[in-house]
């Protein structure tokens, strides 16, 4: 942690803030995305390969943000990242056709990939051994944005159409920007930039990053989750389409009798996303605290992926079955578990790190991850069809596999009920 800048309850909510109206822009766009393909006549693997698109922007522009912010500052990267993606959202909402839509979600994931610097702003404010409960903050922003931002975004577009969450996902983005221009402070050091800058402890590179015998594990394993997960997360719209609304299949692209029932669908699609908002706020924002100081980082990914692996295996039964109140306990099982994993990895990641590293370490796993969201959709939606059961099923098996290469026992990982120090180039936490 560095000294510039001590932790502060009113630098908490700055930052919470900032990541809240980022991720509602983002929450807005997801109940209507697949739908909207769809109505430019879209198949199942084009509109899964639209949410790749926006995550191979990030794969690619998350590490360079990440260690931008270590040589420059956080808070230029946070300014310049969010105004990018008020030019991506707009453009969504002028889309005219499906290649429009592809340009606009890559420009938005260009300006969305400055997650690992918002993260970076955490550890630069934080106590190693609050750092789970700081990372938890993240995952709480990104369940408040899940919880506002797919309803808001349902009921404008079964009101308005499809164009007016993008154009919604604009004016918040704008705002953000506004905000964090008037009251988000600079958190890094200029010690830590000079340090940076020199390159003397910087991780350069994905490559640099997997090189440390002390996060390559913790790197691998993000890769895997994220990428399992993402089969599943982009395939839910079509999913609830294809077994609740399946007439809107045989209906002509683009035409009103589709946009109606494209409104059913995006509305059974919002409940399910709106109880994961729910349940990740109050797992990654009020409990993951005390559950990793009591058992540890690397025993709450281990149980946050039992319990994510099975709930993603059970999504296919709720299909089986034509029951969609089975799809929420499905849901609620989910969203506990990938709130008790994600953080307590990132928390991992960033104890492996010292303070001159973290916008880059944290940019490789940031980056990682998206290179999951990209191989995760890219593959879903031939496997969807294929069968529509399909993502979820390999999705669900790969989280439980997962599980092996986190009981691997690592150096320096800490024992249940013990305060984590910050691992040094010889341990990590998990």
């Amino acid at each position: 942690m560095t000294e510039a800048v001590g932790p502060s309850r009113k630098l908490y909510g700055l930052v919470f803030l900032t990541i809240f109206l980022d991720l509602l822009g983002f929450g807005i766009i997801i109940p209507i995305q697949p739908f909207y393909a769809e109505a430019f006549g879209a198949s199942p693997t084009q509109v899964t390969w639209l949410g790749a698109a926006y995550s191979l922007m990030q794969f690619l522009f998350v590490p360079l943000w990440g260690r931008l912010s270590d040589r420059v500052g956080r808070r230029p990267v946070v300014l310049v990242s969010i105004a990018a993606s008020i030019v991506g959202y707009v453009t969504f909402g002028l889309a005219g056709s499906l290649g429009m839509l592809f340009a606009a979600r890559m420009l938005s994931g260009f300006g969305n990939a400055n997650i690992a610097t918002v993260q970076a702003i955490l550890a630069d404010i934080t106590a190693p051994e609050d750092r789970a409960k700081a990372m938890g903050l993240v995952g709480a922003a990104f369940g408040l944005g899940f919880i506002v931002g797919p309803g808001v975004g349902g009921l404008l577009g079964g009101w308005l159409g499809p164009q007016a969450p993008a154009f919604a996902a604009a004016g918040l983005a704008a705002f953000n920007w506004i905000f964090a221009f008037f009251a988000l402070p600079e958190t890094l050091s200029k010690e830590s930039q000079d340090a940076a800058a020199r390159g003397g402890e910087g991780t350069r590179s994905i490559r640099a990053a997997f090189s440390r015998p002390h996060i390559r594990p913790l790197l691998i394993l993000t890769l895997v989750t994220v990428t399992s997960f993402a089969l599943m997360e982009q395939c839910l719209g079509l999913f609830v389409e294809r077994v609740w609304v399946p007439e809107a299949l045989e209906a002509v692209a683009g035409s009103p009798e589709q946009a109606e029932l494209h409104k059913k669908a995006t509305l059974l699609t919002t409940w399910i996303l709106l109880l994961v908002g729910v349940i990740a706020t109050i797992v990654q924002g009020g409990l993951i605290g005390p559950l990793s100081k009591r058992f540890g980082e690397r025993r709450l990914i281990q149980v946050g992926l039992m319990s994510a692996g099975l709930g993603m295996i059970g999504v296919p039964l709720a299909g089986e079955l034509g029951l969609y109140w089975v799809m929420l306990p499905v849901s609620a099982l989910l969203a506990l578990g990938s709130g008790l994993y994600t953080p307590s990895l990132s928390a991992s990641l960033s104890k492996a790190a010292s303070a001159a590293e973290q916008g880059g370490v944290l940019g490789a796993g940031q980056a990682l991850g998206s290179g999951g969201r990209v191989l995760g959709p890219v593959v879903a939606g031939p496997l969807f069809e294929l069968a529509p059961r399909m993502p979820f099923l390999v999705g669900g098996f790969g989280l439980l596999l997962a599980i092996v290469l986190a009981l691997r026992p690592e150096r320096g990982t800490t024992k249940p009920g013990e305060e984590s120090e910050p691992a040094g180039p010889s341990g990590a936490t998990l």
